[in-house]
């Protein structure tokens, strides 16, 4: 599946270069985007299925220290390349990109992934029968809680740095792309040890203290930006936003991992609740938006964080600690 999404992707990527019309970049991205949600829970899955459980707090976070290493790399390196040779070599690098991805993920032989880790099923049962349907993983009130959570999360979350580009493209035109790459490039960077951070305390301190962490910093954030226009300040408050998405990206398919132990149904939890961040975050740019245009960015920015605050005492109060014994007792 991922390299079959890759390939789509990098061919998509190529077709924006070569049919360049407004009906086909749209279809192009639309392509793109339902390619690119495969890759998070296909990931997840192979390395569920090669570490399992007591091991794979460390290598969910390794997963996304490399991921945001690799935006850092490749926002610098996109840059480089429209500047030194022109905007559409920029997608025919994603092509190249897409190619290295597939020599990549072949080179992971099939042998090394059991099944039954991977899709979280009983490893004592010898039918290849899920067992638990999904209706009963799906009425798990836990699961519900965390599905809420993280759509409100998002919800507060994905608005937030395009409101500080527009307010950046307000008050310096001339300069506001620099300041967004810098914004996208500080979180980045700080995404990078964060991951690995949150990695090994979500397995010492727990997922809820954790991922409560993650979520405390976002209202933070959105007040922040209601305190100045300096674009340096936007800039150093994009720390924050490394902190929360980090812990966040990490946490979240840890909590998802606990809650399908023994029920064969990691992939599609893990898929529904990627599904229920991404309604969050269509929500969030259509409502923010919307507010911003009738009652200014520092009211955008207070709503955002009022919903923030909601989500953390829902998860505060209704979600209890997911992390397994034998995963809290592995070296």
């Amino acid at each position: 599946m991922i390299a079959v999404a890759s390939l789509v992707i990098g061919l998509s990527s190529a077709c924006v270069v070569l049919i360049p019309s407004k009906i086909g970049i749209y279809i192009t991205q639309s392509v793109i985007g339902v390619s690119s949600a495969i890759f998070i829970p296909a990931i997840a899955a192979i390395s569920l299925g090669i570490v399992g459980t007591e091991k794979l707090d460390r290598r969910i976070a390794r997963n996304e220290s490399f991921n945001h290493a690799g935006n850092v790399i490749n926002a610098g390196l996109m840059g480089l390349i429209g500047y030194a040779l022109g905007r559409d070599w920029m997608f025919f690098f994603v092509v190249f990109l897409c190619a290295m991805s597939i020599l990549c993920v072949l080179q992971i032989s099939g042998r090394d992934i059991d099944d039954k880790k991977a899709t979280h099923d009983d490893p004592s049962d010898p039918t290849d029968r899920p067992s638990k349907s999904v209706r009963a993983v799906l009425t798990d009130y836990r699961l519900l809680v965390f599905l809420l959570s993280v759509t409100l999360f998002h919800f507060a979350n994905a608005a937030m740095l395009p409101l500080v580009g527009q307010r950046l493209a307000n008050g310096h035109p001339q300069e506001s792309s620099l300041w967004m790459a810098a914004c996208i490039i500080t979180a980045q960077i700080v995404m990078v040890p964060v991951a690995t951070l949150s990695g090994v305390l979500a397995g010492k301190w727990g997922r809820k203290r954790t991922f409560l962490l993650a979520m405390c910093v976002l209202p933070i954030r959105g007040i922040l930006y209601t305190l100045t226009d300096n674009p340096l300040c936007l800039v150093a408050v994009q720390i924050l936003d490394g902190i929360g998405a980090a812990a966040f990206g990490v946490v979240s398919i840890l909590v998802v991992s606990d809650l399908t132990l023994n029920t064969g149904r990691f992939n599609f939890s893990l898929g529904t609740v990627l599904g229920a961040a991404g309604l969050g975050a269509a929500i969030s740019n259509i409502l923010a938006g919307a507010i911003a245009s009738k009652a200014g960015f520092n009211f955008a920015f207070l709503f955002l964080s009022a919903i923030a605050a909601v989500a953390i005492v829902i998860f505060w109060l209704f979600m209890p600690e997911t992390l397994p014994d034998k995963v809290k007792a592995a070296p």
